[in-house]
């Protein structure tokens, strides 16, 4: 099982919360991105602070913050998905569903070749949904894999 702890924060709202941190749009390819990131970096380095200074420990979180995001926004970014666009297709065709987790609007499956991948905006309806079909990976190809915004979290310690 893939799902982490940390994940309380709504998927949208984090998606949200990112993209206004970097103030970049929906399709924003990686280049502008990494620019951007690169700028932020700059402005907010921990060591550009005194010690003692009020912000050396906020600019210590929101470098992490920057960090964090620029990580997960060059994983849903439309390059990185068509990047790997034919190992996921490889997954959600060729295995089968090992387990699924839905917290907020995020769901994250896990497959029997020990990928994870998280759907962004899944409804508590559409998760029900796939609770109770006959044929889960059938629901799940009509429904998820193609319909909702994802990336690859993590490959599952086997």
């Amino acid at each position: 099982m893939c799902f982490n702890g940390k994940k309380k924060v709504k998927a949208m709202k984090r998606i949200n919360a990112y993209r206004k941190l970097f103030n970049v749009e929906k399709d924003t390819d990686l280049k502008k991105l990494k620019t951007t990131y690169r700028d932020l970096v700059k402005e907010w380095h921990p060591d550009k602070f005194q010690e003692g200074d009020d912000r050396a420990q906020e600019a210590e979180i929101i470098s992490r913050q920057i960090i964090d995001g620029y990580h997960f926004l060059v994983s849903i970014a439309p390059e990185t998905v068509a990047k790997n666009l034919e190992e996921y297709t490889t997954t959600t065709i060729k295995s089968g569903i090992a387990d699924f987790q839905h917290k907020g609007q995020l769901l994250e499956m896990t497959f029997l070749d020990g990928t994870c991948y998280e759907y962004f905006g899944v409804s508590k309806n559409v998760y029900t949904k796939l609770i109770n079909s006959d044929k889960q990976l059938r629901f799940a190809r009509r429904n998820i894999f193609n319909s909702y915004l994802y990336r690859k979290s993590k490959k599952a310690l086997q």
